[in-house]
């Protein structure tokens, strides 16, 4: 509920409490001063001022009930019944006597649907007290004259069709507030259970983060192994034959050769070493972002390789998490080994697109392709290759497809959540 709303029900509490006080007071102090239009004997003086004084003590008990009692003075009850029963018998008795006391009954105008339970009660209600303001405004009770009869009733009509009305109304807008409050609290309840489920979401991401790092440090162990048994493992084997072959030449230019073979071979696996171990982190991401680190490292690979290599970034860029940036990173990094490797590309092109909640790194070559079906199985959680790049992307929530051809080239298309920088 609002400020506002809080005022005027407190104005409306204010009305109910006080309303009969005034309305009272003024009959009282107009039935004085007009005393002189009236020929009153002394019972009917005695008898107005002791239902003046009983009608006080009514709203002195039904004040303080409503004080003491909220729950029972503020809604509609047996008591509450009682209480506008025994105050439109006392306004209708002072109105008989001075007609200038229907002040005091159109009080039961303004809280029959407080006091008097059910629809058809408080219609009643309404009615009685439209008698009695009609019968005083038409001349006051009894009656001395047919006309005054026919203006009673007209009076009545008038004033029990205005009420009704009015009560309609109320009801109405008492429905629609009752409508209004619930849909406002069952809003309340919705935003409440969904700030719960983002809360419980951001948790469950922050775990599945940490699990990617974790699966992340595992995974580089196992790629550093593959790395040192394709690359360094077999260079080194490969040095060791060639001077196994110098020294049992019988020459010394077969001797050259083959130390010339060895010298390219650690070169070779130098630089291998010096990959595996710059790949371990990502470096590139220590003091740039993903798309400043991406270029980077295509203008650097196109470089070393000889090849054409594009970068692009589509959509609004956004600051990334570190691991949704390392992930892409090594994916991008995977990809163009590969095509270093085996796709003999004359071409390259690497995109990086911001799109909603989601961002996509594309990697295409116009190299000779291969049947993604026909590639044998990797033995061991996690392989290498294709493999390890999709569960790089597996262990942040995202995916990759990859789609080739023998002879038309590779796509590669990694799709990860744009998951913000805390």
């Amino acid at each position: 509920m609002t400020t506002r709303d809080r005022q005027i029900d407190r104005r409306w509490e204010q009305l109910h409490t006080w309303g009969p006080y005034g309305l009272l007071g003024i009959s009282v102090v107009l039935a004085v001063a007009s005393s002189g239009l009236f020929d009153y004997s002394t019972a009917q003086w005695w008898s107005g001022w002791s239902l003046a004084g009983a009608a006080l003590v009514l709203q002195l008990w039904w004040h303080r009930t409503r004080v003491r009692r909220p729950d029972r003075g503020r809604t509609p009850s047996r008591a509450g019944t009682a209480y506008y029963a025994v105050r439109w018998a006392l306004a209708f008795a002072l109105t008989w006597i001075d007609p200038f006391f229907a002040f005091y009954a159109a009080s039961g105008y303004m809280d029959a649907d407080e006091l008097i339970p059910g629809t058809a009660g408080q219609r009643t209600g309404l009615f009685a007290s439209a008698v009695t303001v009609a019968g005083a405004q038409a001349g006051g009770l009894p009656f001395g004259n047919p006309l005054q009869w026919v203006l009673f009733a007209a009076l009545l009509a008038a004033n029990s069709g205005l009420q009704m009305a009015v009560a309609h109304l109320q009801q109405q807008e008492a429905q629609r507030s009752h409508e209004r409050n619930a849909t406002i609290a069952e809003l309340e309840r919705t935003n409440t259970a969904l700030q719960q489920a983002l809360d419980e979401n951001a948790a469950l991401h922050a775990q599945l983060l940490v699990q990617a790092r974790e699966a992340g440090v595992a995974d580089e162990r196992r790629r550093l192994a593959a790395e040192i048994h394709d690359t360094i493992a077999q260079g080194l084997t490969g040095i060791i034959a060639q001077l196994q072959v110098v020294a049992g030449a019988a020459d010394l230019t077969t001797a050259r050769t083959h130390l010339d073979r060895a010298s390219a071979l650690a070169r070779h696996s130098l630089g291998e070493a010096r990959r595996s171990v710059q790949n371990l982190a990502p470096v590139a991401l220590e003091h740039d972002g993903l798309p400043e680190a991406l270029k980077k490292t295509v203008a650097e690979w196109g470089e070393r390789t000889g090849v054409r290599a594009g970068f692009t970034v589509t959509g609004t860029t956004e600051q990334l998490h570190d691991e949704i940036s390392a992930t892409l990173l090594r994916i991008a990094q995977e990809a163009l080994s590969n095509a270093a490797r085996h796709a003999r590309a004359t071409r390259v092109g690497v995109t990086l697109s911001f799109l909603g909640e989601d961002v996509i790194l594309d990697i295409r070559d116009d190299g000779q392709g291969f049947d993604p079906l026909a590639l044998p199985e990797r033995t061991g959680s996690g392989g290498f290759g294709l493999d390890g790049m999709r569960a790089r992307a597996e262990r942040v929530a995202g995916s990759l497809a990859v789609e080739s051809e023998p002879g038309h080239g590779t796509a590669l298309s990694a799709r990860v959540p744009l998951v913000r920088h805390e």
